[in-house]
């Protein structure tokens, strides 16, 4: 498919709807010419798949960041008509609400720089981490379902946060109209026990400096500065959200044979947007979003208490106030305008963030490499509904990773650029090697300018924790 793109500009490459017989739509992916040369071409097969879905609106984009996922890539942007559409619990993914907490303080790489092993070593210490590691919450069935529910407010009202920090998240940390009625006791069973904790993968806790600035007045905003240390955390719904995602597929396979639903690929299993399944995974999904935004509000306090511990002041005095909280494994269902007209549309974004007019983006690199906080633009909006990227995005899988890289390798490359690494096992710092995933400046290089989110800060590590 890759050789049915049409180059638009430096930075743009269409994929039109006469490429492949059954597209409703047009396709776009945004790429420079090293992204692209990169580039999978089954990833382009993926996006041209879901641009035969019923309902769909064009266009459907892939992100500099894509590659193959489960059904839609990851790192791509499906929006499908309010009425006309459908909803897939396969285009959203498995880690519902995966996404990224920045937390500013008033500290600077000097003053933070001789205490930096011993400050990864608390974090580490602090913050549960691991492949079905368990938090040092206990919820009843009644406290989790509240959690679903009310999302961070919960949080707050338990002590975990402030409520600057909900001013300061997306959706004000709470989606409206989630149902616990409608989440499996067996994903309950799941996530009960693993609020508060980080996981594994690709999640991880990063101590980080401001390196350079690009926009001085967003900067200001955001109350960044040179050499300041802030910190990105990057995790999502955990058990829960893989289980409620799990759950789905089987019902949204069964409802697309239902409805007779043409699916160009099994994984692309959907409901009609309006249908009974389809409202009960967006009320399920919405739990998953909730609890991911409380899970990362909970581990941004035990942050907050790590830095109390290791530099003997309080939390507010070291201004460790939340920068912006953003998610990117999501269903959303927005209002945009589509040639001149506004449609009421369900926004799948995979591997994609949101990137709202002078709202942050928050684009975490891979390990050791440098991350970036951007903004939003109008320009997105209008090519994009409103997304950007979410991170560097694999150029390998983890196996390949592991059969290429050794954990200790890496934890001495690390250690040779000054950055100190905690990790559960060396296995998943081979997995999370920086070059098994795509160049970040290459990525970032993309949509600053394709336009669809600008260059603030680039942050890069002090200290890494993994799971």
């Amino acid at each position: 498919m890759k050789d049915k793109l049409q180059r638009l500009n430096d930075y743009e490459w269409l994929l039109p709807k006469s490429a492949r017989e059954g597209m409703l739509v047009d396709a776009k992916v945004f790429a420079n010419q090293a992204v692209m040369d990169a580039m999978e071409s089954d990833t382009i097969k993926q996006l041209s798949n879901v641009a035969m879905l019923p309902g769909v609106v064009e266009p459907v984009c892939a992100m500099p960041d894509a590659h193959v996922g489960y059904g839609l890539p990851m790192g791509a942007v499906g929006a499908f008509d309010a009425d006309e559409g459908v909803i897939s619990s396969g285009c959203t993914g498995f880690d519902i609400n995966c996404g990224i907490n920045m937390i500013r303080t008033n500290l600077t790489v000097s003053e933070v720089q001789s205490k930096i092993r011993e400050l990864t070593s608390k974090l580490f210490e602090n913050i549960p981490c691991g492949v079905g590691s368990k938090g040092k919450l206990r919820l009843q069935r009644s406290e989790l379902d509240e959690v679903l529910v009310n999302g961070c407010d919960w949080a707050v009202k338990n002590g975990y946060g402030v409520k600057e920090d909900l001013q300061n998240t997306e959706e004000h940390g709470v989606m409206s109209g989630a149902d616990p009625d409608k989440v499996s006791d067996t994903a309950k069973k799941r996530g009960a026990p693993q609020l508060g904790t980080l996981g594994a993968g690709n999640h991880f806790l990063e101590v980080q400096r401001v390196d350079k600035i690009f926009d001085e007045a967003y900067a200001e905003k955001y109350h960044l500065q040179p050499d300041q240390v802030v910190i990105m955390l990057h995790c999502g719904s955990r058990g829960l959200g893989h289980e409620i995602a799990s759950d789905y597929l089987k019902i949204h396979e069964k409802a697309a044979q239902k409805y007779g639903i043409k699916l160009p690929d099994k994984q692309l299993v959907c409901a009609p947007a309006n249908s009974e399944e389809g409202q009960d995974y967006f009320k399920a999904m919405k739990c998953a979003v909730n609890y991911a935004f409380t899970n990362r509000l909970v581990m941004t306090q035990w942050v907050r208490e790590s830095f109390e511990q290791v530099f003997d002041h309080s939390w507010k005095d070291m201004d460790m106030h939340t920068i912006y909280a953003i998610a990117h494994n999501i269903c959303k269902f927005e209002e945009h305008t589509v040639n001149g007209e506004k449609r009421k549309l369900y926004v799948h974004r995979k591997g994609a963030t949101r990137s709202f007019p002078d709202t942050p983006a928050l684009i975490a690199g891979s390990m050791g490499t440098a991350s970036y906080i951007l903004h939003g633009t109008q320009t997105a909006m209008e090519k994009t509904f409103g997304s950007t990227c979410h991170g560097a995005g694999r150029a390998m899988s983890r196996h390949q990773a592991i059969s290429s890289f050794k954990g200790e390798d890496i934890r001495s490359s690390l250690r040779d650029k000054g950055i100190v690494a905690r990790a559960t096992s060396a296995k998943v710092l081979a997995e999370e090697a920086p070059k098994a995933y795509k160049d970040i400046e290459s990525v970032i290089d993309t949509v600053h300018k394709a336009g669809i989110s600008k260059k603030v800060a680039r942050l890069t590590p002090l200290g890494v924790v993994k799971g």
